[in-house]
């Protein structure tokens, strides 16, 4: 099929109103009948696991002709575990309290009028990604959970994958009380279909991107519709003066190494000169122990062997994979002002016994997640105990940080009175 005819075979349109009317059901069913939906599509995702592998091994071929690197095959690679990790999710996200229908606030006025605010789904959410699949499955639980029908429109990498998971979703719903019209997939490669999802304000209730700097900012920069903005990851990790060794090692490699290719991982050290020349022999057996690949300023150039000169780009780099920029430093404060000019206000930790520099690193960063002694890869709606999430906010407005089931909705005030008039 051509381009042209491709884009000509989606109407993103008509699958944004057969989202909206859906979601107009979906808002009004029980927790029970929604975490029940959840369920049923876990167990079905389970079953239908050599169908979706068959499929993701497409896309892998795909990407290795394309000469896709390790980094972003790891994102787009499902594995059965993977699989059975991101049915949990649902699971985990179905015992979750439903947030639809909280009272955040009652009060009744001297006229006798009630006032309550109350949560409610967001509507329709159209979720834009890239390479990873789990996300359709994640952002599909969560989004099903809080009451709001979805629209998804994943990368062309892992457009064959993507498929294969909406259609064993379809499947499962059409054994729940969920319409099967809650859960649009746009099945094109075409950036076309996308930008008609940017401008449908009347049926799209918001926009969350979830990808690199290139993706998010695309759907900023063009969209009508509402934009949650997920953030890409420049994180750092300062080792102040008085950092345990031991604990400051052990949570640079888990940060750096455990999954490079995610947003929460370590891409900037910032160490404190005194700790640096006491301890450097440790943390570049470490570092080397592990294969990372350093870009350091000119101290780290000195000691550390085979660091690579760090240019301006390298402070501002997700690196995604094993390089790290290392930058050395004579104070807190110092630490602070470098994170403050090339930070994107994700996740960011100091290492220190010094209760009151940590305070001080606390309330002066300004990022969605700030660490004191642990790393950042606990930036992660799973971890924190959410579930699962759709993205992490780098925002301020509406929601910040992972996003679970509240920063799906928002709230109306229902307001009961006896005839009163003004």
């Amino acid at each position: 099929m051509n381009k042209s005819s491709d884009v000509n075979a989606v109407d993103v349109k008509s699958q944004a109103m057969l989202a909206q009317k859906a979601g107009k059901s979906l808002s009004m069913l029980t927790t029970s009948e929604k975490n029940e939906a959840l369920n049923i599509i876990a167990d079905e995702l389970e079953k239908e696991y050599d169908l979706i592998l068959t499929e993701n091994q497409v896309d892998l071929q795909n990407g290795k002709e394309k000469g896709f690197d390790e980094a972003f095959m790891d994102r787009l690679q499902l594995t059965k575990e993977r699989i059975e990790n991101f049915s949990n999710g649902l699971r985990e996200v179905a015992k979750l309290d439903d947030p639809v229908g909280d009272v955040l606030s009652e009060w009744t006025m001297e006229n006798g009028l009630n006032v309550k605010q109350v949560r409610v789904p967001l509507g329709v959410i159209g979720m834009i990604y890239e390479a990873r699949p789990n996300v359709t499955v994640d952002a599909t639980g969560l989004a099903l959970k809080s009451g709001n029908a979805i629209i998804l429109k994943g990368g062309s990498s892992a457009l064959i994958s993507n498929k294969a998971i909406v259609s064993v979703i379809h499947r499962a719903l059409g054994k729940t009380k969920i319409p099967r019209d809650a859960v649009q997939f746009i099945a094109t490669t075409d950036r076309s279909a996308t930008e008609q999802l940017f401008t449908l304000n009347k049926y799209v209730d918001v926009l969350i991107p979830r990808g690199g700097g290139s993706l998010i900012q695309t759907v900023v920069n063009n969209a009508t519709v509402p934009v949650l903005e997920t953030g890409v990851g420049n994180v750092h990790i300062y080792i102040d003066k008085e950092a345990d060794v031991e604990k400051a090692l052990s949570i640079i490699i888990n940060a750096k190494t455990d999954r490079p290719a995610v947003c929460n991982a370590l891409e900037t050290l910032i160490v404190h000169r005194e700790w640096f020349s006491e301890h450097s022999d440790n943390l570049i057996s470490k570092l080397t122990d592990y294969g990372i690949t350093v870009y350091g300023d000119a101290e780290a150039l000195e000691v550390i062997p085979n660091a690579e000169k760090a240019e301006e780009k390298d402070w501002a780099e997700e690196y995604l994979g094993l390089g790290l920029a290392v930058k050395i430093v004579g104070d807190v404060q110092q630490a602070i002002e470098h994170i403050e000019t090339y930070g994107t206000k994700h996740s960011e930790a100091i290492i220190t016994e010094n209760q009151q520099t940590a305070d001080l690193f606390l309330q002066q960063i300004d990022a969605a997640a700030v660490y004191h002694n642990a790393s950042t890869r606990f930036t992660d709606g799973e971890a924190l105990g959410f579930g699962a999430e759709i993205g992490i906010s780098t925002q301020k407005l509406h929601a910040r940080g992972p996003m679970g089931l509240p920063a799906l909705t928002t709230t109306k005030y229902c307001i009961k009175g006896n005839g009163q008039i003004r």
